[in-house]
């Protein structure tokens, strides 16, 4: 009986196992044939190793991509329960346990992939690549017609003006003497004497898009030739006499290969075939290289004129969200009057000021005509704006509301239809780590109430004791009778001065630039090199290197792995041909840091042959051999070359950290180091000992270990768990400081106000003690710092001080800070955690893992025997911190990453190869929020629209608005606009000038909303030459109107890439915000008649930030850039806008509110009864209040 179960559970392996591999088969080749999957089964099971495996496949004729290959050994390798070939049904009944464990995994893989079809479609790698070189060649097509308009008008331009000149005299006739005679006399031609027929009698053969001729080049420029076009070569040649028409065949239509001088390809008198690709006011644009130059026959005959054939295989239709941009472009932006366009909307009057006027009106007081809203078009209103305004409101109120259908691919799949568990990113919810989390947001508003409070009080202290006075005095001077308000401003700048401006801390620190020791003082680049551990393994690690593909290099912090690999590879030649070193850091900073402290040991300048690329910065060069970079940036050169053909070999540093754009290079590096078999190598490096799960993910590849110099490090407790883990640390940090030996402090907290904080608080406290203690000098570091002041934390303090770092999470390991002996470890940091609510990430204060706090703990022992304080008990480390950290991957939006896998054809999110795969939810929420944008369609393809959204590096919804703003005619501004909101921090409030700084703000502001100011603050500093002085006087921050500046650059040149047009909608600021509109329809709030705001999304009340545009106006709708949690939930960067829009701009989202039932709004809204001064409480009619 035992013998019959263990058959029948290998012929179940074995049908699993051919299912499974025709199912990649299907998603690969298109092809789920079973034959096939058992002749692959076999083919295996006689395999040792993968690369016998794909010799026999090519022995038997049956190559297969080096992608396909590598699952299809993995699935089987595992599902037998060994690492090489042997039998699939038979085996030991340790085999039949494993492949029985692994059918189980790949059942509950196939379960989910039925649940969620959306996730689990067949990819489409090469049809989206082809689809992108569509979209290259028609922009650059696009970019040829302009050039050849451009120079035709450039042409007539010439024409027209030389014949102003000559006007008396006829040059440019096309009949001899004697036919302008009979013209002129009216007679007929039927003479022998006109040697010249009339021009309606010559039979000409008019050129059509797509017809293929045959032409001689007449005239060869530096952008193209001009080539005479001779004959259709589908029509008898034109023998009328007549002279043919001309056309131009820009430089980049001759050849498919890039020519850089026309006259290598054609001279003037040569024969051609020719293809018009355009035609526009006579002007025609022609194409040498669709045809082919022998036989005349048309490459491309699509009738698009001129686009790639074969699109059909793929969805990629622009009308398929509605509406399509034509259709947007005709019926929604049509011309419109200058009166309609120009004017903004008038502020409609209330009842009480329309009553107002009215009797001013009627008892002869005022004029209509002298009202200042009086209207010239609408007389018959009674001359007043308000009225028509007021007459529209009188009708129904447009209600809008969500739809409630989901897309045809995610059919019973989204939260309306499947319940899913919420993000888990806490161990213990209950627990005391959390509590104290969760109390921090409390205890940091009663400090901020508190440092307002004493401002308050420092002002009172400079303000005259009574201001009323002046004014009561019948002999007072004039000079006196000043303003309560500008009195306040000059004793709020009285006390500011008072600090010059600068806390006190942050002089005692910078402000006086102390004299720090020198680092390694005598000693040499060179020296310091050798001095690192990895020196002493250089040649161990070169080897290892070379005979491997794939390598997982475990390295302490400071033990040299991130700038001294790089250099060794490049002297070993791996830099030869023109190839590159690349290395991704999860941190911009760390990621420039690093490379300009390689470009100084490789001796070179920043950017030559040591060179860093972030988002919206590109410091490398066409020298650079040595490229740092932050992963994003690598994934996105993958979007354009999937194999990553420049690199020879890719060092993903700090993996541990786990971002998504690293979850997400490592299968797609994975995949790109078989396709090039060898011709790339992949190092994968982390600070922490789980090397094991990274080495098993990477194919079993071998673990290098780099020993660190590593010191030990005493871990103490806290006895009792500390509910002000602030208050605990600077106490710490006192103690530490003077009771303990010379060494410095590291103290890690969650952010910068939490950072500043700490950092004036402790120098009051040892400013209280006197000089008769030691100097402790406090120094902060997060990312909003100016890079010199980052950079003092790595000097050496003075002889007789101890420096303390307060320090996020960025020093727990991307930097290395030698001189530490003391670390105090609150336990908690900040996590981007994806809030379904607001739509958006948000940072959340929480545990850290165990790994991180075994991390902190050894900053302390890099120079020698140090101590590690951790402000939480020890049944909480055990209890209540999760072993490793969840990897954003599992916890953040993924709308930006679903959409760039999509952008290379990877339709399976299932079967992606994810070290840890993110929750359901999420990916089937991204792909909601595409479809809403349109960048998907109803099958759940890419769209065209999607395709140009994943070129952007912003958000989905950023990239939409920019390409909706090509449709609408806007886009010169919202470029601007959303350059603006990437820079952040455009104002600046100096507390000395706080009243100068709102006056000079309140220049800027503009009646739509925020987004309209940013844009005139950038148009304004235009005007004025982007001069520096305009910014200090305006209060603005240079450095970020700079960086505005290079993100506007970048974008023009995305958008130039694929030929778009860049328009200005002038004063139409209607399009400006529909243009928003159409990428942020989410964050749309509503006036709520209680109070505030609510979203409409999920009904959760807001209010809009007092430093907001539309503070004081309260429009009905408004949409939101993000929401910003402090004492209340505010919006920040407010534009006005309308509920019609919603409708027309995300029809698939939204749709118009059925009269005759309640919407979801309304179904959520409570009846709020009038105002009763007589009752105790407001919901005391109610009767769940009554007594009885």
């Amino acid at each position: 009986m035992a013998g019959h179960n263990a058959e029948d559970t290998s012929a179940l392996v074995r049908i699993s196992l051919l299912s499974k591999i025709a199912q990649l088969l299907e998603n690969h080749l298109g092809v789920g044939d079973k034959t096939l999957a058992e002749f692959l089964l076999d083919i295996c099971a006689s395999s040792r190793s993968l690369d016998e495996f794909s010799s026999q496949l090519h022995e038997a004729g049956a190559p297969l991509p080096p992608q396909l290959c590598s699952s299809l050994f993995r699935l089987i390798s595992t599902m037998n329960g060994s690492t090489g070939g042997g039998d699939a049904l038979g085996g030991s009944a340790h085999a039949h346990k494993s492949a029985a464990a692994a059918n189980h995994n790949n059942s509950e893989e196939d379960q989910k992939a039925a649940r969620f079809q959306g996730l689990a479609m067949q990819n489409t790698t090469n049809q989206t690549y082809k689809m992108q070189q569509d979209m290259l060649e028609e922009a650059e097509r696009a970019r040829a017609q302009k050039a050849t308009n451009d120079l035709f008008e450039e042409m007539n331009n010439s024409q027209a003006a030389f014949s102003s000149h000559n006007n008396d005299v006829d040059t440019v006739s096309a009949y001899p003497p004697a036919a302008k005679k009979a013209r002129y006399n009216n007679d007929t031609y039927s003479g022998s004497e006109l040697a010249y027929p009339p021009p309606s009698a010559i039979p000409r053969r008019t050129p059509q898009v797509g017809d293929v001729w045959k032409g001689r080049v007449t005239n060869v420029v530096a952008y193209g030739a001009f080539v005479a076009l001779e004959g259709d070569t589908s029509q008898p040649p034109n023998s009328t006499g007549s002279k043919p028409p001309e056309g131009l065949c820009h430089i980049s239509q001759l050849e498919d290969r890039r020519v850089s001088d026309v006259k290598e390809v054609v001279n003037v008198g040569d024969i051609i075939y020719v293809k018009i690709i355009g035609m526009e006011n006579r002007r025609i644009s022609l194409s040498r290289k669709e045809v082919d130059q022998l036989t005349g026959v048309d490459l491309n005959p699509s009738g698009d004129g001129g686009s790639r054939g074969g699109r059909s295989s793929f969805k990629q239709h622009d009308n398929n969200f509605p509406p399509p941009p034509s259709r947007m472009q005709q019926q929604q932006h049509q011309p419109q009057p200058p009166t309609s366009s120009t004017r903004r909307a008038a502020k409609k009057l209330s009842d009480h000021e329309m009553w107002e006027a009215q009797q001013l009106i009627n008892s002869g007081v005022l004029k209509v005509q002298d009202y200042p809203t009086f209207d010239n078009e609408n007389p018959e209103d009674g001359g007043l704006l308000g009225a028509s305004a007021a007459l529209e409101e009188t009708g129904e109120e447009f209600e809008v509301d969500i739809r409630e259908d989901e897309p045809a691919f995610l059919k019973g799949q989204t939260t309306l239809s499947v319940e899913m568990s919420p993000i888990k990113i806490v161990k213990n919810p209950d627990g005391s780590l959390q509590r104290a989390a969760m109390a921090q947001g409390a205890l940091a508003k009663d400090r901020r109430e508190a440092k307002e409070q004493e401002e308050r009080a420092a002002v009172a202290d400079h303000m005259p004791t009574d201001l009323a006075r002046p004014w009561e005095d019948p002999m007072r001077d004039p000079k006196d009778n000043l303003l309560a308000e500008y009195v306040r401003s000059g004793a709020a700048s009285a006390a500011a001065a008072a600090t010059d401006g600068m806390p006190e801390w942050k002089k005692a620190a910078y402000g006086k630039a102390p004299t720090f020791g020198k680092r390694t003082a005598g000693v040499s680049i060179s020296d310091q090199r050798k001095t690192l551990p990895v020196f002493a393994l250089r040649d161990a690690l070169i080897d290892a290197v070379n005979q491997n593909d794939m390598l997982v290099v475990i390295g302490e912090t400071g033990s040299g792995k991130t700038t001294q690999i790089t250099q060794y590879l490049a002297e070993f030649g791996y830099t030869s041909g023109g190839r590159v070193i690349g290395c991704t850091q999860p941190r911009r900073v760390a990621a420039m840091s690093v490379a300009k402290r390689v470009a100084e040991e490789y001796g070179c300048r920043l950017g030559e042959e040591v060179g860093y690329a972030i988002r919206f910065e590109d410091m490398t060069g066409p020298s650079t051999v040595i490229k740092y970079m932050t992963d994003g940036m690598l994934l996105r050169e993958i979007l354009l070359d999937e194999a990553l053909h420049k690199y020879s070999v890719l060092m993903l540093d700090e993996a541990h950290e786990r971002t998504i754009h690293t979850d997400i290079l490592f299968g797609l590096l994975k995949a790109a180091v078989v396709k090039r078999k060898g011709g790339m190598k992949l190092i994968v490096t982390s600070a922490t000992l789980d090397a094991e799960k990274f080495s098993a993910y990477f194919n079993s590849c071998p673990i290098f270990t780099i020993p660190g110099r590593t010191f030990p490090v005493d871990i103490m407790y806290t006895k009792e768990p500390e509910s002000d883990y602030l208050d605990a640390a600077l106490v710490t940090v006192m103690q530490v400081h003077l009771t303990e030996p010379e060494g410095d402090i590291l103290l890690f907290l969650t952010g910068m106000e939490e950072i500043d904080t700490a950092c004036e608080i402790l120098y009051n406290r040892m400013k209280s003690l006197g000089k008769n203690v030691p100097e402790l000098i406090v120094l902060p570091v997060y990312s909003a710092l100016p890079n010199e002041m980052q950079t003092r934390i790595f000097d050496p303090a003075p002889p007789g001080t101890r420096k303390c770092v307060i320090a996020t999470n960025i020093a727990e390991a991307s930097l290395t800070i030698d001189g530490i002996y003391y670390v105090v470890d609150p336990g908690f940091a900040k996590q981007k955690v994806y809030n379904p609510k607001l739509g958006m990430d948000s940072l959340v204060v929480s545990p850290i893992s165990q790994a991180s706090a075994r991390q902190r703990s050894g900053r302390a022992g890099r120079t020698g025997p140090g101590k590690c304080y951790r402000l939480f008990t020890e049944v909480a480390f055990k209890n209540e911190m999760l072993p490793l950290a969840v990897p954003e991957i599992q916890r953040s939006n993924l709308g930006t990453t679903v959409l760039q896998l999509k952008a290379m054809g990877i339709n399976d999110l299932i079967g992606f190869d994810f070290m840890d795969p993110p929750p359901t939810q999420t990916l089937v929420e991204a792909l909601a929020s595409l479809y809403h944008l349109g960048a998907l369609d109803e099958e759940g393809l890419l769209t065209r629209l999607g395709r140009k959204m994943a070129e952007f590096p912003l958000d989905p919804p950023m990239a939409k608005v920019l390409i909706a703003s090509v449709d609408m005619q806007c886009a010169d501004e919202i470029l601007t606009v959303v350059s603006m909101l990437t820079a952040q921090n455009i104002f600046f409030r100096p507390k000395e000038k706080q009243h100068q700084a709102d006056q000079a703000r309140a220049k800027f502001l503009q009646p739509e909303g925020d987004h309209m100011t940013l844009l005139a603050v950038y148009e304004s500093w235009k005007r004025n030459k982007f001069a520096g002085p305009w910014c200090r006087e305006n209060y603005i921050q240079l450095r970020s109107m700079k960086r505005a500046q290079d993100v506007r650059k970048q974008l023009l040149g995305i958008m130039d890439r694929y030929s778009l047009d860049v328009t200005s909608a002038g004063r139409n600021y209607d399009l400006i915000r529909k243009a928003i509109t159409s990428g942020f329809f989410y964050h749309v709030a509503k006036r709520d008649p209680t109070e505030g705001y609510k979203t409409i999304v999920e009904q959760q009340p807001v209010h809009i930030h007092p430093s907001s545009a539309l503070f004081q106006r309260q429009p009905d709708w408004v949409l939101y850039h993000e929401l910003v949690l402090t004492t209340k939930e505010y919006m920040r960067e407010c534009l006005a806008v309308e509920a019609r829009w919603l409708t027309e701009l995300a029809p698939r989202f939204f749709k118009s509110a059925d009269p005759t039932k309640l919407s979801r709004r309304k179904r959520q809204e409570r009846i709020e009864p009038l105002f009763n001064p007589h009752a105790a409480h407001k919901d005391e009619w109610r009767l769940s209040r009554r007594k009885g």
